[in-house]
């Protein structure tokens, strides 16, 4: 019987997959497809754990061959972004509007980042405070217990490198290793290597521009084809979203969301203000929050269920464009936005744990030097965080070992991780984009047109 109700599960699944591609041959919107995605799965997912319980073995036989479809769609897209990350960075110094401002530029794409991340710190502290959060509110079982000694050895293992040595971690001592994705700092690696042959290629440019024209064709030449291999990625999003969305609701732990309830409406009401800050941010220098919204609704929608800001790059830098961003200025902020200064990840969570944990030890988190010190510590320490799965405990473990917080204590919330995990996804997302449309403002270079043009949105591009 059980093989019967898996054959039903899988031809239901075909049967969204086929409305889906029925959507896209009769040209209804991107952005349509991805909400429609986005509804279908949660409703099938609810649906599947209602019938059959998040433990039971035909849902988890149902979902495994879900995962060919929302797991392949995440490895398509983690494929492509150490080369579009790297050729993104190096394209930028090749194109001559940005070849003069380009220290300006990066400058203020980091100081946004970071600025940003500072008051996803202050967003998370107020968020833990006014809801009183303490990690011994938290009951500890297997999987707790299990998580915590995890994070302590991965704390050990840092905690035997100095500061300098850590520093050095993040330069790239083997580009070609580093392209591969094989070490924690490994896209930090590859920005700063592409960062080197941009400078390395303007230096060129003065002394002999002929090479230097070659040189910046071939990149060009190379630019088009990776971004050509994003575009046939990106028209499988929304069968990636309804395949994640549908797995993600099917197997969460239900009991657990409602036994840390707290915990979770005070998370999500953390990344709702720093969403807010986003929007207020983009008013204070003259753009529609609105139709910031409008655009953006399908790189988030997507960064939200598949939990990945990192396989979000080619959407969010399609959206920056469609928001009158030049091609520099979104790769930037778009492949800075993956290492450094990620809001949600390595800003509000990390801040909201130290909060949390701080009374734990005697430690009362209200005082101004505590809290100055979780600001400061929290802005340094999202250098090097990746945007992929982890990067959050990565983000934690560095921040708790540097304020000497009893690390094991982050492991209490791994139950309702993958649910909070998904808003901070959207977040890091949405601030590395609004860094490249304040960028964009602040330096004369954005399309005021093509911004407000409700027209020229993603939809619109070929996917």
């Amino acid at each position: 019987m059980d093989n019967v109700w898996f054959i039903i599960n899988l031809a239901l699944m075909i049967g969204f997959i086929s409305l889906l591609f029925i959507m896209q041959r009769k040209h209804i919107s991107f952005s349509k497809r991805v909400f429609t995605a986005l509804g279908i799965g949660i409703l099938f997912g609810l649906a599947l754990q209602l019938i059959y319980g998040p433990t039971s073995e035909v849902l988890a036989r149902s979902t495994d061959w879900f995962q060919l479809v929302g797991g392949g769609y995440v490895k398509f897209l983690q494929m492509i972004v150490m080369p579009l990350v790297f050729i993104s960075i190096l394209g930028a110094f090749t194109r001559l509007s940005l070849s003069s401002n380009i220290g300006k530029i990066s400058v203020l794409i980091i100081g946004i980042l970071l600025g940003t991340t500072a008051l996803a710190a202050i967003v998370g502290i107020g968020s833990a405070t006014v809801f009183n959060l303490e990690a011994i509110q938290i009951e500890e079982g297997d999987a707790e217990i299990s998580r915590g000694t995890q994070m302590e050895e991965t704390s050990q293992s840092l905690a035997a490198q100095t500061l300098p040595q850590q520093i050095l971690e993040l330069l790239p001592a083997n580009p070609f290793l580093d392209l591969t994705g094989a070490r924690a700092t490994s896209t930090i690696s590859v920005v700063i290597f592409a960062a080197i042959l941009g400078i390395a290629y303007l230096g060129v440019r003065r002394k002999t521009p002929e090479q230097a024209g070659v040189f910046a064709k071939i990149v060009d030449a190379f630019y088009s084809i990776i971004m050509r291999v994003v575009t046939l990625i990106l028209r499988l999003t929304p069968y990636g979203v309804l395949a994640i969305m549908t797995k993600t609701v099917a197997l969460s732990d239900f009991s657990a969301i409602y036994n840390l309830g707290k915990f979770v409406i005070a998370s999500y009401v953390a990344l709702a203000v720093m969403m807010l800050i986003h929007l207020l941010l983009l008013l204070f220098v003259g753009l529609s929050p609105l139709q910031y919204l409008r655009k953006a609704f399908p790189v988030l929608a997507f960064a939200f269920t598949s939990r990945t800001s990192a396989g979000a790059l080619p959407l969010n830098i399609k959206t920056q464009k469609s928001l009158g961003v030049s091609d520099g200025i979104a790769n930037f902020a778009g492949s800075f936005g993956l290492s450094i200064g990620q809001n949600g990840c390595a800003g509000i969570y990390p801040a909201m744990l130290a909060v949390m944990i701080a009374p734990t030890v005697g430690i009362n988190p209200l005082q101004p030097s505590f809290l100055l010190s979780v600001i400061v510590i929290v802005v340094i320490s999202s250098f090097g965080v990746a945007g992929v799965g982890g990067g959050a405990t990565f983000a934690a473990i560095l921040v708790l070992s540097a304020l000497d917080l009893p690390i094991a204590l982050a492991g209490l919330l791994i139950s309702i991780e993958p649910l909070i995990d998904m808003g901070r996804t959207a977040v890091n997302v949405s601030g590395s984009m609004t860094s490249g449309i304040l960028t964009s403002k602040i330096t004369k270079d954005i399309d005021q047109e093509v911004y407000n043009n409700p027209h020229n949105k993603i939809e619109e591009v070929e996917v």
